[in-house]
């Protein structure tokens, strides 16, 4: 029997109601001949997001390759997950349930419309993290609080809103309709600069220069289409890289600015407690644990 393309699996979740935690943490594995056990997930869904190497398994008759900076949501079943080549990555994970109420777990392009105006969000079982920093320091507070002993409703909460924080940068990170045509490519390559240049005091005038468009013109082209003015994007792709990188490494504060382009690290700081509130170390001491398994 012939399996669907992975690629135009959408997942359905209900609106009204939030998705009951499980469990969660960040896998790395030892080496590049760790392999993914056989397991199965029955009644769970299970969020996987890679930030090194690449995962390669096998589910529901489909093979999937999770490269880093990429996620992928496998919906209850009683196929098992397996493996299916040698590789080093580290991921993050989490399991948890839904009440679906009338709504299927999967559909397909044909049964598109009948669900995008009902009262469920969805969300394509595999693709690229448009913020990938954003999301993994999500994932990352949930397995703090889980570690405090915070009460279910809580983890319960937290939990939905790294599933919708996926979904909101999925709907967000897309240009408007309208500007797609014309502008979509060029939106794309801004952002890719920047996050190629995170290092650098990387200037409007700088990336203007680069696709050959004044910096005026480029400015009210990425507003238009973003939002957002261009040099604020550029500070919350900093600060994001910052956050990820406190949380999820030994990293100094010295260091970690040096990565995002601060020859000052006090300059830095105060920009990072500027956009969140926090010092970078009291933020690093804030979401001090997590759940880190190797197999």
């Amino acid at each position: 029997m012939r399996s669907r393309k992975k690629e135009n699996v959408i997942l359905v979740f209900p609106e009204d109601k939030p998705v009951k935690y499980l469990r969660s943490g960040k896998f790395k594995a030892l080496d590049s001949e760790w392999k993914h056990e056989k397991m199965s997930l029955v009644f769970d869904y299970e969020l996987i997001v890679v930030t090194e190497g690449s995962l390669c398994l096998r589910y529901m008759e489909e093979e999937f390759t999770v490269k880093n900076g990429e996620y992928l949501i496998l919906p209850p079943s009683r196929s098992m997950r397996v493996g299916t080549k040698k590789a080093y990555c580290a991921f993050y994970w989490m399991h948890f349930t839904i009440d679906p109420g009338v709504f299927p777990a999967r559909i397909f392009p044909g049964e598109y419309n009948s669900y995008k105006k009902a009262e469920c969000y969805l969300i394509p079982q595999s693709g690229k993290v448009p913020r990938l920093e954003k999301l993994v320091v999500q994932m990352r507070q949930l397995q703090d609080l889980e570690r405090n002993s915070y009460p279910d409703i809580t983890l319960n909460a937290r939990a939905t809103v790294v599933l919708t924080e996926l979904y909101g940068q999925l709907v967000t990170e897309i240009p408007k309709e309208e500007d797609l045509l014309n502008n979509r490519q060029i939106y794309s390559d801004i952002v890719d600069y920047i996050h190629r240049h995170i290092r650098n005091n990387i200037k409007i005038d700088d990336i203007a220069t680069s696709f050959g468009y004044s910096p005026k013109y480029l400015s009210h082209l990425f507003s238009r289409i973003k939002g957002m003015s261009l040099k604020q994007f550029i500070i919350d792709q900093k600060m994001e890289t910052a956050s990820f990188l406190l949380s999820d490494s030994d990293r100094t504060v010295t260091e970690i600015a040096m990565e995002v382009g601060f020859s000052d690290v006090h300059n830095f700081s105060r920009a990072f407690k500027k956009v969140t509130g926090l010092t970078p170390t009291a933020y690093r001491n804030t979401y001090a644990k997590r759940l880190l398994y190797n197999v």
